[in-house]
């Protein structure tokens, strides 16, 4: 774990709120120069900390109206690698995000759609045919207060 003082947290909250700022702006609104504030992006990206700067956009604006999250069993386990399902399902484009987790459910999804025939197709003709997938659950998303934020 890499130590991180009170400049470097200011970073990364600001960064959090908007990656799209520059290091001579980020700076000034710090009581740093542009090279220093460059020079600690900078190594919090050499080690990892940060990860990647990305682009948020409006699902919905997007004409992505449907949002769901599926919790999918695999039936198979000893026949089926969790390689060849994780592989599979991260091919599908309308799959946000593959999450393997600990419970009910071996893995969860985040899936979008333009509406919910559109997610039926999803579900039958992609998520359904998957290798090794068994029970799956939906649930449909209704509202995001918040959304996952700085550490």
């Amino acid at each position: 774990m890499m130590p991180l003082d009170d400049t470097d947290r200011a970073i990364l909250r600001a960064l959090a709120r908007d990656a799209t700022q520059s290091a001579g702006a980020l700076g000034r609104r710090l009581g740093l120069s542009q090279p220093a504030t460059w020079r600690r992006i900078k190594r919090l990206q050499d080690a990892g900390v940060i990860k990647a700067r990305k682009l948020d956009l409006d699902a919905d604006k997007l004409g992505f109206g449907v949002t769901v999250f599926l919790g999918v069993k695999l039936a198979t386990k000893g026949r089926v690698s969790l390689e060849d399902f994780e592989r599979a399902v991260t091919a599908i484009p309308e799959v946000q995000t593959v999450e393997h987790v600990l419970g009910l459910y071996d893995y969860r999804l985040r899936v979008v759609a333009r509406d919910i025939a559109d997610f039926e197709r999803v579900l039958r003709r992609r998520i359904m045919t998957l290798p090794g997938a068994g029970d799956v659950e939906a649930n449909v998303l209704l509202t995001e207060e918040r959304r996952p934020g700085p550490l």
